[in-house]
């Protein structure tokens, strides 16, 4: 068990220095190109983590993060150009590549740098399959079915399998099959559930009960009112950090038993506020948030929450939809809209923030239940997170930057 003030530390924002820059550990002096007074282009942790992770060494895991980082520039810049792809993904190498509709537009692509590829399906079409499961799922929740999501790089669905023993689950299934090759159906997955804890001891208290979340992002509106923005399952009445209630419930888009979406908000009391940088549990100083641009599939990432602390990992997919169980007997609630990730996280890190390099990507909704991350940052596991940049737009909120 960590230690009480560590404990708080990640907890909430509000308890971080919002001047804080980040750390000149380790790589540091790698990072600025010469000199020593500038700020590293990447955390520190994350350049660690990203080399163990890989078996390379901490300068080439800034090669690839510098790579990575070009070729969504490049991306960026086609989409500017009007020269439209079908949908992008990282390999495991760390090359992008853009699926395109034909030959002439592969060629455009291939110009600019990037690899390209004629897809036998493409996002699009991936995309109108996992909508009719999801609205299959809509009308009645597939328990057992864990998660379904659009694998770009394998250019398929993915369903990933529990327990089939049930008529939804088995309608879901016989509906998923027709797809033929475009579906890949994976069984002996494990049970999924929303990543709050009931334990003494908590971050980001419920009311006045023992359950817990991890603080996510802080936000304003048009009038510069300040918001925190959560996973949806983390927003109840009163937020409390070490015993004093400094959020309200504001909107919530989770309902259990409901199709749902893991996204909500609460309203900062008078006298608090969310700071503009993401602490590390002490791996480093606290990350400054320069904004939400959103990464790329198979980019690096790290997460801060109230359990499992800083652990990192990389990116698997967008759009992914799934079952969360109820380990309070409640019914099974389906929720879509989801990014997947190798983060390992456990019960308690819930509305606990990701981060890739300085930009804010989202908030821990769920993971398998049973998950234990025992190796601390460079953890084996998986998670679901929600997207931050779809919950500033749904909400009409902008980040707060440091």
């Amino acid at each position: 068990m960590r230690n009480s003030r560590k404990y708080r530390l990640a907890a909430v924002g509000i308890a971080l220095s919002a001047s804080a820059v980040l750390g000149t550990q380790t790589m540091a002096q790698a990072q600025t190109q010469g000199t020593t007074d500038t700020a590293p282009r990447y955390q520190p942790e994350m350049v660690r983590a990203l080399a163990a992770s890989l078996g390379v060494s901490e300068g080439a895991a800034i090669d690839r993060l510098d790579r990575q980082d070009a070729q969504q520039a490049k991306l960026a810049e086609l989409a500017r150009r009007g020269i439209a792809g079908d949908g992008a993904f990282f390999d495991a190498s760390g090359k992008l590549t853009v699926n395109v509709a034909d030959s002439a537009a592969a060629a455009r692509v291939e110009k600019a740098g990037l690899d390209a590829r004629v897809p036998a399906r493409g996002q699009a079409a991936l995309d109108k399959i996992k909508a009719e499961l999801d609205a299959l799922a809509a009308k009645k929740v597939p328990s057992g079915v864990v998660a379904w999501s659009v694998n770009l790089a394998a250019d398929k669905v993915t369903v990933k399998v529990n327990n089939d023993r049930g008529a939804a689950a088995e309608a879901f299934l016989a509906r998923a099959a027709k797809h033929g090759a475009a579906v890949d159906i994976v069984r002996g997955q494990e049970k999924l559930e929303p990543k709050a804890a009931i334990h003494p001891g908590s971050k980001m208290t419920f009311n006045n009960t023992s359950q817990w979340c991890s603080v996510g992002y802080g936000a304003h509106d048009s009038s510069g009112r300040q918001y925190l923005v959560s996973a949806g399952h983390c927003i109840v009445n009163t937020l409390r950090y070490d015993g004093t209630a400094f959020a309200k419930g504001y909107k919530t888009r989770y309902a259990l038993g409901t199709r749902s979406v893991d996204m909500g908000i609460a309203t900062v009391n008078s006298g608090h506020s969310i700071a503009t940088s993401v602490g590390t549990w002490g791996n480093t100083d606290p990350i400054a948030v320069k904004g939400s641009s959103r990464a790329a599939s198979g980019a690096a990432i790290c997460k801060s929450g109230a359990t499992t602390g800083w652990t990192c990992g990389a990116i698997d997919s967008y759009n992914n939809t799934v079952t969360y169980v109820d380990l309070n007997g409640g019914p099974d609630t389906v929720v879509s809209g989801l990014a997947a990730s190798s983060v390992c996280v456990e019960g308690g890190d819930s509305g606990g923030a990701y981060i890739s390099g300085n930009q804010a990507q989202g908030m821990t909704s769920g993971g398998p239940t049973n998950q234990q991350c025992s190796g601390g940052v460079n953890s084996r596991g998986s998670s679901y997170f929600q997207p931050l940049d779809d919950a500033l737009s749904y909400y009409g909120l902008t980040l707060n930057t440091n």
